[in-house]
């Protein structure tokens, strides 16, 4: 999987991320986790940020999420799915 770093700047630390920032690159989180650029890698986290990015319409995010799944168990799926869906639902309130 190659994933392109000129887009993820600048880096967010996903530790300071509370649901409702404004001009939140959700994106560049998901990029930092899977390339452990700005972050660990960790593909749970990854692909959770992945998929929030690519429910608020981010093209790159669908891609990247599909090629994270293709890498993944359906454990590691569901498990980013739930954290998305807290997220959100955290982000809603």
């Amino acid at each position: 999987m190659a994933f392109d770093m000129s887009t993820a700047a600048p880096m967010v630390m996903a530790s300071d991320v509370e649901p409702g920032d404004a001009g939140l690159d959700l994106f560049a989180l998901g990029l930092s986790h899977a390339t452990g650029v700005g972050a660990e890698i960790d593909y749970v986290e990854a692909h959770k940020w992945f998929n929030i990015a690519a429910m608020r319409g981010d093209e790159e995010a669908k891609l990247r999420r599909q090629e994270l799944t293709a890498m993944m168990t359906q454990t590691q799926v569901s498990a980013a799915q739930r954290a998305a869906r807290e997220w959100l639902q955290r982000s809603a309130n």
